[in-house]
C-alpha cells in the first residue's frame, strides 16, 4: 500500500495558512507544497515558475522568486525536520509547528531557466530546541542553479 504524501504547508494551523508563497488560504498565492522524502532524510519541493517571475535576464527566474522559493520551503522543512526529531509522524492530523527565517543565505549558482521544474531539497544541518538550520539546494535541467542555508526559529505562542 502507498504512504499518502501530505504536503507539509497544508498542516499549518489557520493562523498561518496564509503566506503568498506557501499559504493554502491565500487566494492569489503560489501555493509552493514542501514533501518530505520516503525516509524522511530531506524535503523536496518543486514549482514550474509562471512566465511573469522573469528577471533582468529573460527568460531566467529572478533572484527575488528565487529567494522566497527558498524561504517557504526552507521553513517548511525546518517544521518537519523538527517535528520529526521529537518522534512524531506526519499525518493528515498533524497541526505542525511554525517555524520563521531568522537568516537566509543564497549562492547562485546559475541562471534558472523559465518553463522548467524547478527542484529544491532541503536536509537538516542542526536542530535545536527551537532552531533548525537546514541546507537546501535548487536544480532546474538536472543542474544545480543556487543553494541556500537557512537558520529558522521556531514561533512562539505569542507571536
Amino acid at each position: 500500500m502507498t504512504k499518502k504524501k501530505i504536503a507539509i504547508q497544508d498542516t499549518y494551523g489557520e493562523r498561518f495558512r496564509h503566506c503568498w508563497g506557501c499559504g493554502s488560504d491565500n487566494e492569489s498565492g503560489l501555493h509552493l507544497k514542501s514533501y518530505p522524502s520516503e525516509d524522511g532524510a530531506s524535503c523536496v519541493a518543486e514549482i514550474i515558475p509562471d512566465a511573469k517571475y522573469t528577471g533582468g535576464v529573460p527568460q531566467n527566474l529572478f533572484g527575488g522568486m528565487i529567494a522566497m522559493l527558498f524561504d517557504c520551503h526552507g521553513t517548511a522543512s525546518a517544521a518537519y525536520f523538527k517535528h520529526k526529531d521529537k518522534g512524531l509522524d506526519l499525518t493528515e492530523d498533524t497541526v505542525i509547528g511554525r517555524f520563521i527565517t531568522a537568516r537566509l543565505e543564497i549562492n547562485f549558482k546559475k541562471p534558472t531557466p523559465m518553463a522548467e521544474t524547478v527542484r529544491i531539497i532541503a536536509k537538516p544541518l542542526e536542530i535545536g530546541d527551537r532552531k533548525v538550520i537546514v541546507d537546501m539546494k535548487m536544480y532546474a535541467k538536472e543542474e544545480l542553479r543556487a543553494e541556500a542555508k537557512m537558520v529558522a526559529v521556531a514561533v512562539k505562542d505569542n507571536m
